[in-house]
């Protein structure tokens, strides 16, 4: 069965795309579930462990604070309090805690670093995994046992105000609302109003016992500009003036006698460098939790908690039971004030609730040290409370119980550690079935490699053959026997013994005819005579070239440097290696044919009217210019680099007032950036689509200077900020009419005339009004950047594919090299703290769920889909054949298919490993949305081809 091999790359991509997304289904664990109960209840809550014969005298102890407020600042890093700075930014908080009246702590949060996983983490006590980014888009209700549920179970009247997650998290929960979206980060004011002018009136009402405050501002402020932009101080001095206000309120409110109110400061997340978050670095994990609290003064350096320790401590605190999914544990500083018995009541509550989650999450439970430290611990509590209520009050009684209580403690570190380790089940029979066909896959690229390079461009399978073999028939019978087996004496679900019969008899037959197929070729092609093997050029059997040697060993390279988490967290550099080193190969070969031509025609000074030069060093210094521009990775993104400094003028260390000077740096560098992307991408666009480029992009630069990015020559002062909204409508309104012009030309060359040149043409103006897209949601220290992509791509095209006569392989490895580079030369990495959601909104006045995903993920892959669609536009060429179209195609293919076999297999080796969730998750997600990319082009490659094809006579 022969098949083009453009048809070909595109049916196994789509093929890899589905086994793909079975291995994360796999790889992407079930949470920690407790099976005691479907919700905590106070009926089932264990009693006091006494030995003796006399009843208890409760199960629950009585609630510690009458009323909670909770004022959570989203994205507040722990040093905007306990930092140097925090006297500056929260004078008043700093002063509490500083005089050692409140208890603080540095609270911890796990990675993913986003909004909505952490609410959930702060209300059940579960640690979230990074699936919840997904959700974080459109929140479903949370059904698992929580706080807010319990404390609504209870009769606990409670106010809401500010983001809008919380009221789809809980939905009728909530006595009184008021939700603001969390998503429109280009408001940073009216955000944080809409929570303010409810207090004063709920402040003065006795209707409520909890209340909850969620601010947005300061994550909008970080989304915006960064951690040290001069809105941030501004931001923190309006929460400190708020908290003033609400703890001066509560202390007014005390009566003597009564039950104290709690004040409750913190954080869902923190902040990095960039100003975004979503990573594992310090300052994206670190919080504030600040506890207002009666008692002596405590003066001491805030010890480190983990963030779903506050969940348990709050429920205790108000005398509810402990989520049955909770993995904290309590913070016993907190109750330092109750009896020594109430907070051994308290550890002992914590301690069961933890042990009962570690029976249904690990088989061999009673062998963990923390369960068996909890028994020795309850034991002694029960002999000490027998002791108590005999009426021993002797001081000896009083060590045991603090000796009973750090045993409670210890259990309790160790217990809450085993848990936090098990975050989830993996689902590995999924793993490995898609790990299996991901292989399998692979191998049929590889094995066919030769035939798609051919002149031909075809691939011969022995697809008949193969499906009337008796092997085919065997391995059926054999796989679907252990798939049976193995669904059957599953201990957990397993997502593939769910699928009905048919979908996994399907996959089975699927997998059986892939290994028969592979069998064939690889037996095919060991009985060719020597020398007959196939060439990339299809006749004779030229060797490789030092161009061919490195592109090979170059991603091959790459693929195996995925083998280490410290090469996947700074895989920038492997690129900004490769991609250097290429440079420095194609120079080499420009060299060659210049002297060559030089000692051919003597006498000729310079180049030919035909051949071109390249200067040497245009094609290799954009790479090292840009290197310096933004700055990636994991280990050194704190470091300052030249984007934050034209941003902001700030040293990394030192807070102080924008620099006007910068800004005037950046304009003029933004100005001449867009005029030179007009230069480069206006030559092969018409008239209409050149005068709709050109406007656009002063567009681009009037919206930059609304939003105080960049200046106008005629403006003095950056005081009169907007969204720039109509700015950015308008640069909308160009792209739609440029894609308008280059579709119809389209159209018109495969509808009404055969014409290779206004095809062409209305290629290059659909990639015209792409490039224009992503300059007005570039940020405007990028759009050298983006300069810079197009310069290259202009002088590769133009001196070196032609004039070189590199062949399309050869120049797709190239285009798939630059695009890679060009994702980090943005300032992303494989982390998602650097993903720029505020580009999700430009043009936007409220959050609009479609356009902002699509606006995100195409400033974040911005770098990759500019070279895959310069790639289509340059094979599709009028000089180009269909030929060429194919090979591009299956390169792109087999290249987007190595990096994401080689993930499957990583994972699933190393999905033991703890380490992987906070590097890996983030790329396999990049990996998939990428690979998904590829298939779309090679989806158009494919119909282009065909459509060529059969509108010849």
């Amino acid at each position: 069965m022969r098949v083009r091999s453009s048809v070909f790359a595109s049916f196994c991509l789509i093929l890899e795309v589905l086994r793909v997304v079975l291995f994360l289904r796999g790889f992407f664990p079930l949470p920690i579930k407790s099976s005691c109960s479907s919700k905590s209840k106070l009926s089932d809550l264990p009693a006091e462990p006494f030995t003796g014969s006399s009843p208890n005298l409760s199960k629950v102890p009585d609630p510690l604070f009458m009323r909670v407020v909770i004022v959570l600042i989203d994205a507040l890093r722990e040093d905007f309090v306990f930092g140097p700075n925090g006297r500056k930014y929260m004078p008043y908080t700093r002063h509490l805690v500083e005089r050692g009246s409140t208890h603080s702590f540095v609270a911890k949060a796990k990675p993913p670093t986003v909004t909505m996983p952490r609410i959930k983490a702060l209300t059940t006590g579960s640690i979230p995994g990074f699936i919840d980014v997904v959700m974080n888009l459109n929140s479903p209700a949370l059904l698992e046992d929580n706080l807010i549920w319990q404390a609504k179970t209870a009769g606990k009247r409670m106010v809401f105000y500010g983001d809008d997650t919380w009221v789809k998290l809980f939905p009728k929960h909530f006595m009184e609302y008021d939700g603001t979206t969390s998503f429109f980060v280009s408001d940073y004011t009216e955000v944080d109003n809409n929570v303010t002018r409810h207090l004063d009136s709920t402040l003065k009402r006795d209707d409520w016992d909890i209340l909850i405050l969620h601010y947005l501002g300061l994550d909008h402020i970080g989304h915006i500009s960064g951690p040290h932009s001069s809105l941030i101080q501004p931001k923190l001095m309006e929460m400190d003036d708020i908290l003033k206000k609400i703890h001066g309120s509560l202390i007014l409110k005390e009566t003597e006698g009564a039950l104290p109110y709690l004040l409750v400061l913190c954080g869902d997340h923190g902040m990095s460098e960039t100003g975004s978050h979503g990573g594992s670095s310090a300052h994206e994990v670190n919080t504030p939790l600040v506890i207002n609290a009666m008692g002596p003064p405590r003066r001491h350096t805030p010890p480190t908690v983990e963030q779903v320790d506050l969940t348990p401590t709050l429920a205790l605190g108000l005398g509810l039971p402990i989520s049955q999914n909770s993995v904290g544990r309590f913070i016993q500083p907190v109750v330092e004030e109750a009896s020594l018995r109430d907070q051994l009541r308290f550890l002992h509550l914590n301690g069961h609730q933890l042990s009962c989650l570690l029976k249904h999450s690990m088989p061999a439970y009673e062998k963990e040290e923390g369960y068996e430290q909890f028994r020795v611990a309850e034991k002694s509590h029960g002999n000490w409370l027998k002791l108590v209520v005999e009426g021993n009050t002797s001081e000896m009684l009083n060590n045991i119980g603090k000796k009973v209580l750090k045993q409670y403690l210890e259990a309790l570190r160790v217990m809450s550690a085993a848990l936090s380790k098990q975050m989830g089940k993996y689902d590995m029979y999924s793993m490995v079935v898609g790990m299996v066909l991901v292989f399998q896959l692979l191998l049929l690229l590889l094995l066919a490699m030769p035939e798609a390079l051919s002149g031909a461009s075809e691939v011969d399978l022995p697809v008949s053959s193969a499906l009337l073999s008796l092997p085919f028939y065997l391995l059926c019978l054999l796989l679907f026997s252990v798939h049976m087996l193995l669904c059957t004496s599953a201990e957990s679900a397993c997502y593939f013994c769910s699928l009905s019969w048919g979908l996994v008899f399907g996959a089975v037959a699927l997998s059986s005819a892939l290994l028969c197929i592979l069998v064939s070729m690889a037996a095919r092609k060991g009985a060719k005579p020597p020398g007959k093997s196939p060439s990339r050029a299809g006749g004779g059997g030229r060797s490789l070239s030092e161009l061919d040697v490195l592109l090979l060993a170059g991603t091959a390279g790459h693929t195996l440097s995925l083998s280490a988490s410290s090469f996947v967290e700074e895989e920038h550099q492997v690129w900004y290696f490769l991609l250097n080193t290429l440079c420095l190969v194609v120079f080499q070969d420009v060299c060659r044919k210049y002297f060559r031509e030089r000692s051919a025609n003597i006498g000729v000074v310079g180049c030919s009217e035909d051949e071109d030069c390249l200067p040497p060093s245009k094609d290799c210094l954009p790479p090292f210019a840009k290197r310096s521009l933004n700055q990636t990775g994991v280990q050194w993104v704190h470091l300052p680099y030249l984007g934050h400094w034209l941003n902001s003028g700030l040293n990394v260390h030192v807070f102080c007032i924008y620099n006007s000077e910068h800004r005037t740096v950046l304009s003029l560098l933004a100005a001449m950036s867009l005029a030179l992307i007009y230069f480069l991408v206006q030559r092969r666009c018409s008239w209409v689509s050149k005068i709709a480029l050109a406007l656009g992009l002063l567009g681009v630069y009037s919206y930059r200077a609304a939003v105080g990015n960049v200046v106008l020559p005629w403006q003095h002062s950056s005081g009169n900020m907007s969204k720039g909204t109509m700015k950015a409508r308008f640069v909308y309104v160009f792209i739609l009419g440029i894609f308008f012009t280059g579709s119809k030309d389209l159209l018109r060359s495969q509808v009404i005339t055969a014409d290779s040149r206004l095809k062409s043409r209305g290629l290059w103006e659909i990639y015209s009004g792409v490039v224009l897209l992503v300059a007005l949601l570039f940020r405007a220290h990028n759009l050298p950047v983006l300069c810079c992509c197009l310069l290259v791509q202009s002088l590769m095209a133009q001196f070196i594919w032609k004039k070189l006569h590199y062949d399309a392989a050869q120049t797709t490895i190239m285009h798939y090299w630059f695009g890679q580079a060009f994702f980090y030369f943005q300032g992303n990495s494989n982390s998602i703290a650097t993903m720029d959601i505020s580009v999700g909104f430009v043009g936007l006045e409220s959050y609009v769920e479609a356009p902002a995903v699509f606006l995100t993920a195409l400033s974040t892959y911005a770098g990759p889909l500019l070279w895959a669609s310069h790639l289509v536009c340059y094979l599709s060429s009028e000089n180009r054949s269909s030929v060429a179209v194919g090979h591009g195609c299956y390169c792109l293919a087999l290249l987007r298919s190595v990096p994401a076999a080689a993930y499957v297999v990583l994972v699933t080796a190393l999905c033991y490993h703890l380490f992987i969730w906070s590097v890996f998750s983030p790329k396999l997600l990049y990996e998939s949305m990428h690979t998904l990319l590829t298939a779309a082009i090679c989806l158009f490659f494919t119909t282009m081809e065909q459509s060529r094809s059969s509108s010849r006579p």
